[in-house]
């Protein structure tokens, strides 16, 4: 049988041919350097290991539902959104590190840093100098809208003046005039103690002790028995975390609540869940709370993190993480550019929408400190829920942002723009 003769190839068709693969190895990587340009990246530094473990975790749930909303509705101007996650591990060299290779190499465009106070301090440092927007979800300490503050860091949660604002009345009137603090030696621990002292000069009362506990503290009972020695009127009980857990604990054991009215000015619902019943006692300021009939949205949040959580409800710490990452969207939606500077001017002002805010009164971040103006829910911590089990604070009053923030002419910021 007689074989077809192969196709004559001439020269000019493996020109073409030679000049087509050509093309094509110097087309094939900025095809994919454009695939991997069309995701914007945010960092995300929080302890998600150790005594803020509970609630930077939560934080991470509410910024993961925002980022599912938001890729839903076409990302952020057409751009796919990726959550980069790092551990600062509750170190300010660590958090530094991670927020360098977070801007560095992975090319973030916006970053969302830290629950540690002293950390989102230091990250802010890192920020401002590679001109990146930040925005503080859960760090307290008032120097970073304050003194600190730099044109591109905004914060979602209270100050602890604003804290201590909401509060201190509701002590003073009810509960007495001597206040003893059990303090957490680190940079929230000292701005929420000199804003509780303030407030209480102000109102004519008296400081009967304070106790500097460091980090991580398991044992106060040392500190509990000076504190029961000192015969205040009012406990102030200041660390959080896993400290608030342990110490009040051994509130309970010691029955101290029994003689003493035992505050705050911070709760968080991870604690409160972590404690025995018995230790679910005193007067606090939840910073968002989850149970809020008739207040638009909020009942579908609760339920969309529930699926997303174990069956959980929404802490405070979940809205904030939601609400930094939704910030960057609005802003950059209103904006229409991903220049730092535009978006930080566009930032200052801008009112969140019901959706987002989910709480009744206006909050907005104030242009002249970029601090979030939102509520305090102060109330009572319940120790036996008769409902829904983690229904464990009822609230007394809402107290909006306005009322509770000094005018940011008196935070002591004074914002200075690049040229």
């Amino acid at each position: 049988m007689n074989q077809p003769k192969p196709p004559t190839i001439g020269r000019r068709t493996v020109l073409k041919a030679a000049a087509a693969a050509g093309v094509a190895q110097v087309a094939a990587p900025f095809v994919i350097s454009a695939r991997a340009a069309e995701t914007l990246k945010i960092g995300m530094i929080n302890p998600f290991t150790g005594v803020y473990a509970a609630v930077s975790n939560n934080e991470l749930i509410g910024a993961k539902f925002a980022v599912e909303q938001m890729n839903a509705k076409g990302g952020i101007l057409g751009r796919k959104v990726e959550l980069l996650t790092e551990d600062s591990a509750n170190d300010v060299g660590t958090g530094v590190q991670k927020a360098r290779k977070l801007i560095d190499r992975d090319k973030v465009t916006f970053i969302t840093a830290d629950v540690n106070s002293a950390i989102a301090q230091a990250v802010a440092q890192v920020t401002n100098e590679k001109k990146v927007l930040h925005i503080v979800p859960g760090g307290h300490t008032d120097p970073i809208t304050g003194t600190d503050c730099h044109w591109n860091v905004f914060r979602v949660c209270n100050t602890t003046a604003m804290e201590a604002n909401s509060v201190a009345p509701v002590l003073f009137k009810k509960y007495g005039k001597k206040w003893y603090f059990i303090t957490p030696d680190y940079a929230f621990g000292h701005t929420l103690e000199a804003a509780a002292k303030k407030d209480l000069a102000k109102m004519g009362g008296t400081v009967v002790g304070n106790a500097l506990t460091p980090l991580g503290t398991t044992d106060f009972s040392a500190y509990l028995i000076q504190a029961r020695a000192a015969k205040p009127d009012v406990l102030l009980v200041l660390p959080q975390g896993g400290d608030m857990i342990n110490c009040m604990k051994q509130i309970a054991q010691f029955g101290i609540n029994k003689t003493i009215h035992v505050a705050g000015l911070q709760q968080e619902e991870e604690s409160l869940i972590a404690m025995p019943p018995a230790s679910r006692v005193g007067t606090w300021m939840f910073e968002w709370y989850w149970k809020q009939p008739g207040v638009p949205h909020v009942a579908e949040f609760v339920a969309d993190i529930r699926k997303r959580s174990g069956g959980h409800v929404p802490t405070a710490r979940t809205w904030f993480g939601y609400t930094a990452l939704w910030s960057f969207k609005l802003v950059t939606d209103k904006a229409k550019t991903l220049d730092a500077v535009k978006l930080a001017k566009a930032l200052g002002g801008l009112e969140l929408p019901p959706q987002i805010k989910l709480q009744p009164n206006k909050v907005y971040y104030a242009a002249g400190d970029h601090q979030l103006r939102t509520s305090s829910f102060v109330g009572e911590a319940v120790a036996n829920p008769k409902g829904d089990p983690e229904d464990l604070f009822h609230i007394d009053t809402v107290i909006p942002g306005d009322k509770t923030s000094p005018p940011d002419t008196e935070t002591g910021c004074k914002l200075t723009w690049p040229a």
